[in-house]
């Protein structure tokens, strides 16, 4: 099922019960961080938020935590609100195998309707607040980004759409924060190499694959419009900008369209993050905005984050899993069962394998930080057996507890790189990796008493399954 707009995908919320609209008038601040925060904290299940009635902000509506639960996440993907996790990734990992879907061209898009040329004031266009009560200013922080590299304009593949924390420093100004391990940070090096400022185009309120897929570590040279469409299964719709060569999603409430300037730095942030830390404060690239475009009376997207599990973790969580899955795939097609990088976004992760000989377990860990994610992300990957389900963190903490011998299992990396919001590591960017292999031992490793481990009871599987569809049909 694809969504023709955010629009769409928020009325299939509302018709599963998964949006909860809010009439009462409420304060930018605390009241919309706060909920944010709250609806959070009440489980894995959440219903998305949708306010309408914003002190200060005339027929202003912002729609929170859109994906930010399981039930979203398997609405989002055309899946029955019910669809455990597990069977999410594996359904998310089949789609991405028909990847790539080429795009549906437009010439127009709904957020045509209304075009500011001049005089642009985002302090009036958009409802700001801050979400964490120590934030450094208003940032927008759940906006499709894009991008082209300028050295290949022309690839399709190259041109990225990202999701970055962008802070608003003026009526037309906005700060950015290009992660150098992100596509988006490749393109501003090579603009700035050759004296040149980047296009790019902000998309408020889009469709949530798109959204997803701009979350996801894709490599450099595939498109996220292509995977969209291998995700929702039809062809993702795009608009050519009319003051660049960047192609815009078709669902978007609001559209801002600039370019960042070559060599300019100003100061930015703190910012409270998903690691649950302010990041604190850094010279950032700066974006100048020329044009913007948006619906009648839009919906403005915001996502609130920090301290997990939030929106944020939903949202990236198994379009992290699968990509590490099938790079880890290519080079063990036979024995890769499953990945579970949703843990801060794979700061901590996850993996179920077969084994072929003893070590096999670490060999696997080592590779998984070496994937493109891995390399920025990945510090602590945990091992363990093709009998283990690494989405059943009981399951995960038995086989730490029972097979890990640390003098034998642990293998520290050091001096790794890391991405720069990692509190932990020092310097910013670098860190020491770890692996624990928690597979079973296998010759010539012998030791352990591993001989007598317990089956589960014959018909488990069916009554899971009995089991899984009473409770769905209680709702």
């Amino acid at each position: 099922m694809a969504y023709q707009d955010f629009r769409e995908f928020l009325s299939a919320l509302k018709h599963e019960g998964q949006l909860l609209t809010i009439e009462d008038q409420v304060m930018p601040e605390p009241d919309l961080g706060a909920a944010g925060r709250a609806i959070s904290n009440l489980g894995d299940k959440s219903p998305a938020l949708l306010f309408t009635n914003i002190y200060g902000y005339q027929g202003a509506r912002v729609a929170m935590n859109v994906i930010g639960s399981w039930p979203n996440h398997a609405l989002m993907m055309g899946l029955p609100k019910h669809t455990p996790v597990k069977e999410q990734f594996f359904e998310f990992a089949r789609r991405w195998e028909r990847y790539p879907v080429p795009v549906e061209r437009v010439n127009t898009a709904p957020f045509h309707e209304v075009e500011i040329k001049e005089n642009i004031n985002l302090y009036e266009l958009l409802p700001l607040f801050r979400l964490n009560r120590y934030d450094g200013g208003f940032y927008i922080d759940k906006a499709c980004v894009i991008s082209r590299d300028p050295s290949d304009p022309e690839h399709f593949g190259k041109q990225n759409v990202g999701i970055y924390r962008i802070q608003v420093k003026g009526k037309d100004r906005l700060g950015i924060q290009p992660v150098p391990q992100h596509d988006i940070a490749v393109h501003l090096r090579i603009a700035e190499e050759r004296g040149e400022n980047l296009p790019v185009a902000i998309a408020i309120g889009c469709e949530p694959v798109i959204t997803t897929m701009a979350g996801a570590p894709l490599a450099y040279d595939q498109s996220e419009y292509e995977m969209a469409g291998a995700i929702q299964g039809q062809p993702y719709k795009v608009v050519k900008a009319k003051t660049s060569n960047l192609d815009l999603p078709y669902g978007a409430e609001v559209v801002l369209e600039g370019e960042i300037l070559a060599g300019v730095r100003e100061f930015e942030g703190p910012f409270g993050e998903f690691t649950g830390h302010y990041s604190g404060g850094r010279k950032m690239p700066v974006i100048q905005i020329h044009r913007v475009y948006h619906r009648r009376n839009p919906i403005f997207e915001h996502l609130y984050i920090g301290m997990p599990w939030t929106e944020t973790d939903y949202m990236v969580g198994v379009n992290t899993c699968v990509p590490i899955y099938q790079q880890l795939k290519e080079a063990f097609p036979n024995e890769i069962i499953a990945v579970n990088a949703m843990y801060t976004h794979g700061l901590v992760c996850i993996i179920s394998t077969k084994r072929r000989y003893g070590g096999f377990g670490k060999a696997v860990g080592l590779c998984a930080l070496t994937t493109p994610h891995g390399l920025g992300y990945c510090k602590l990957v945990i091992v363990v057996d093709d009998t283990v389900d690494p989405f059943n963190l009981p399951q995960v903490m038995w086989a730490l507890s029972t097979k890990v011998n640390a003098k034998y299992d642990v293998v520290i990396v050091p001096e790794m790189p890391v991405m720069p919001l990692d509190p932990g590591s020092e310097p910013t960017g670098i860190t020491h990796k770890m692996v624990i292999d928690a597979t079973t031992p296998m010759a010539p490793e012998t030791r352990g008493h591993y001989s007598q481990e317990l089956d589960q009871p014959l018909g488990t599987e069916k009554w899971e399954a009995i089991l899984q569809n009473l409770l769905s049909q209680r709702g």
